[in-house]
């Protein structure tokens, strides 16, 4: 562990930490690691299940090949939806440097920490995103 990483803040700091510290220099430090280990952990997980598909498989009788067409379907799900994440971490990468992370991007307010621990991708608050949600199910029927 770097000296850089021993300076971040813990989960448990972070919660416990007054809401006038909101978004200060600590939690921006936290959430920008938080989120460059998510871009790189994903990334890897894509890169590591693109190979094992590509990897010949010997099949002894129908079912074996039915079961391991079945988990490349779920994994090629899986990766299409890592690869949607990537953009979303780097969008949140860039309101943090642009210090507007952790503030919904319709009403302004605070996410708050629980939801950026949760999803830390998020760009609406709770209130917000329950609202989009409920619209998007009424248009959707």
């Amino acid at each position: 562990m770097n000296v850089e990483q021993q300076a971040l803040m813990s989960e448990e700091e972070i919660l416990a930490a007054p809401e006038s510290d909101y978004m200060n220099e600590a939690q921006l430090a936290f959430f920008e690691n938080r989120l460059m280990e998510l871009y790189q952990s994903t990334s890897d997980h894509i890169e590591r299940t693109r190979k094992e598909m590509t990897q010949p498989m010997e099949f002894s009788d129908e079912s074996d090949r039915a079961s391991s067409e079945e988990q490349s379907a779920i994994a090629l799900r899986i990766i299409d939806r890592e690869q949607k994440l990537l953009p979303k971490i780097r969008q949140s990468l860039a309101r943090l440097r642009a210090g507007d992370y952790g503030y919904c991007l319709e009403s302004g307010d605070p996410i708050g920490i629980p939801r950026l621990l949760i999803r830390p991708t998020a760009e609406y608050c709770a209130e917000v995103k329950e609202q989009l949600e409920n619209k998007e199910h009424r248009y959707r029927d």
